[in-house]
């Protein structure tokens, strides 16, 4: 496997808690989108038993100039410390592109992809370069977080899903302490009216032609998934709410049979196809 030497361009906070690093894209470093890579620290002033290394999904597109991965910094490991005390200029290493967590190429087949919090960055990746492909595909992404300030990319998101009529959104909150009806609109974060209720809608083709992945900590891949095929964590979860209304059949079969083959395994960023 090959390794580069890039730059760091940029840091910018993308949620509550969760920075996006740019990196300078090396010349012939070319990589299909939903791809991960290893990133290396070069002489950091501290390391940990896990070394300088670690590895993060591009969340990138091919296309763009610049490579960009994201992680959480709430509980900041040493590599993450060191991470984000890097000045801009500053130089690292990085191997790969590795993984073939990429989108499929039968057309015919719906893309369901699950994310729950920073498992959204391959699937980020994914959605920007088929949007600038112009692929015919079908997705409807489910993006599940435990409030709106914690969603990543959210805007970016919502706002593809306008441009690309065949790209869906559904954005679900899964931490709501009180009742919906009663919550007053001020208490509403930034970015809250972007969590509604969004049916998938009748795009045509039978349940079992989708192409089901998902994406984010273990926790999610154990409980999550089983929570979006309820009616609550499938409706609105923020002013102005819609009437609870049950997933289209297209989506519901295929979310169901995820849960029946399991979803024990632990999925991370290095995620395969379910």
């Amino acid at each position: 496997m090959e390794t580069f030497r890039t730059k760091l361009l940029q840091k910018q906070e993308v949620a509550e808690g969760t920075q996006a690093f740019r990196f300078e894209k090396p010349q012939n470093f070319h990589f299909r989108a939903g791809q991960f890579i290893d990133l290396t620290l070069i002489d950091p002033p501290e390391t940990d038993p896990s070394g300088s290394t670690r590895t993060f999904t591009l969340a990138s597109a091919s296309y763009e100039n610049e490579l960009m991965v994201a992680t959480r910094m709430r509980r900041q490991s040493v590599f993450k410390r060191t991470l984000a005390a890097l000045p801009l200029g500053a130089e690292a290493l990085i191997e790969g592109p590795m993984g073939s967590f990429t989108l499929h190429s039968n057309a015919s087949k719906a893309a369901v992809p699950l994310a729950g919090g920073i498992g959204i960055t391959p699937f980020l990746s994914i959605a920007k370069q088929a949007a600038h492909e112009r692929l015919p595909h079908r997705v409807h992404l489910f993006y599940s977080n435990r409030r709106p300030e914690d969603a990543s990319f959210l805007e970016t998101l919502a706002e593809m899903e306008k441009a690309k009529p065949r790209f869906r959104l559904i954005a679900t909150r899964n931490r709501v302490r009180r009742r919906l009806d009663d919550a007053p609109a001020r208490r509403n974060p930034p970015g809250s009216d972007l969590f509604h209720r969004r049916t998938a809608g009748n795009g045509g083709g039978h349940a079992a032609d989708a192409d089901r992945r998902r994406g984010g900590p273990g926790r999610f891949a154990n409980g999550r998934i089983r929570r979006l095929l309820t009616p609550f964590s499938t409706t609105a979860v923020a002013l102005p709410i819609t009437p609870p209304r049950p997933l289209s059949p297209l989506l519901r079969s295929p979310l169901r049979r995820i849960c029946r083959q399991g979803v024990r395994d632990q999925a991370t960023t290095r995620m395969r196809a379910a």
